[in-house]
């Protein structure tokens, strides 16, 4: 028997006890591993330190280094973001909705835990933590296997979170961590049919891809994020540079920034040089269309790819589109139904906008940096889920369970 399979069931055997501890036991657990997690912060942080340096030798950018990366503030963002789970109501056994049927039959349909949920990322530690707490808080088992890049740093914290958990009710077998960086570990942990309930996978479109087209297990596809900001006619200029500003430049390697910026015709000419003249002096290649360059001739021509593009790093792409339409028609057609903003004064216009554009989150007036479970009171989230059945955004708590349905009767018999 393989080691990932073995891990499995020990996973699964957890789950079973797991799912029917109640608040108090969880919540306990959680505080358990917030505690142990930051009397171990200095060991976690020089073995964070141990795949930055590998990192920079295997000549990762700086974007994804900065995902790499924890520190003090970090880890103690990670406590923070258990503890509001530890304060979010717990969803398992919650009635969904209830009714009575005219034989007298009592329905009720009932939040139940998923069971063991399969984790796949990339070089995001906190993921780790973020998992692990919705996981536990919603009932269910976790088995993780993160990306090569982050193996030492994972490696600590998982170590913390079993440490909290030997304290407290909750086995430590709820918790598994596949601690090798051979590929094969994920393609097997993809087809545990019956060990595992579901796989989110967590990173770039490559991985999504290969979780998606591998998988024999539910997946639910999250997160890639080629996200658009569109500037109105009737938008407020400094409020139009503030958001483009925020949600390009504020952390670039994150799958809710922008990637691309289109703007009315009607503004383009006098608001663009400026909003341009701010993007490149914070640092960011913009590559825009035979418009923009008319307009500032030293931006870089954008081609075709560039539209579909997830940059993940400090570039834009730029278009000028004649109104409305035209931009709901490029949406339409590059988004990957992630988050999408309009900028604009004008309620009828947002109304139609936030109507048509199909994506897990629409924002009129306000960064697409916004789509994150702690920003929604989540707590920590587990990914954005940018598919439609299930689950659809940052996915928290609830979105961490499935359903039951619970049927009393008094000795009714089908006839």
């Amino acid at each position: 028997m393989s080691d990932v399979r073995k891990l499995a069931i020990l996973a699964k055997e957890a789950a079973a006890e797991l799912s029917v501890l109640d608040t108090a036991a969880k919540n306990n657990a959680l505080e358990e591993i917030s505690c142990q997690l930051l009397a171990d912060i200095n060991t976690i942080l020089q073995a964070n330190e141990k795949d930055l340096e590998n990192g920079k030798k295997a000549g990762l950018n700086p974007s994804l280094l900065d995902r790499l990366a924890l520190t003090s503030t970090r880890i103690e963002n990670m406590v923070e973001g258990i503890k509001q789970v530890i304060d979010l109501e717990d969803p398992v056994g919650q009635v969904v909705e209830q009714w009575q049927r005219p034989n007298g039959l009592e329905v009720a349909k009932v939040r139940v835990p998923m069971g063991v949920v399969g984790m796949v990322y990339e070089a995001r530690p906190n993921v780790t933590v973020d998992t692990c707490a919705l996981c536990l808080k919603a009932g269910s088992a976790v088995l993780l296997r993160g990306g090569s890049s982050a193996l030492n740093s994972n490696r600590a914290l998982v170590n913390s979170i079993k440490k909290g958990l030997a304290k407290s009710a909750i086995s430590e077998d709820a918790v598994q961590f596949v601690d090798s960086d051979d590929r094969s570990a994920v393609d097997e942990m993809l087809r545990l049919n019956g060990l595992l309930d579901l796989v989110i996978p967590r990173g770039g479109a490559g991985l999504i891809r290969r979780v998606i087209e591998t998988a024999t297990v539910p997946v639910i596809e999250t997160g890639v994020g080629n996200c658009h900001v569109y500037v109105d006619v009737e938008a407020d200029p400094k409020m139009a540079l503030d958001i483009i500003l925020n949600a390009k430049c504020q952390r670039y390697g994150v799958c809710n920034a922008a990637e691309s910026l289109l703007v009315h015709q009607g503004i383009a000419e006098v608001w663009l040089p400026k909003a341009i003249q701010e993007l490149t002096s914070r640092g960011v290649e913009i590559r825009g269309c035979s418009k923009i360059i008319e307009m500032v001739p030293e931006v870089n021509k954008a081609d075709e790819s560039d539209w579909s593009t997830e940059f993940l790093a400090p570039v834009l792409a730029i278009k000028v589109v004649k109104d409305l339409q035209d931009a709901l028609d490029h949406i339409q057609k590059y988004s990957t139904g992630h988050s999408e903003c309009i900028v604009t004064n004008n309620q009828g216009t947002a109304v139609e906008f936030l109507r048509r554009v199909d994506a897990a989150a629409v924002y009129h007036n306000a960064s697409t940096r916004f789509t994150d479970g702690f920003e929604y009171g989540f707590g920590a989230e587990i990914g954005i889920s940018t598919q439609k059945l299930h689950a659809r955004g940052p996915m928290g708590l609830r979105e961490l369970t499935s359903y039951k349905y619970v049927v009393r009767g008094t000795g009714q018999i089908r006839s």
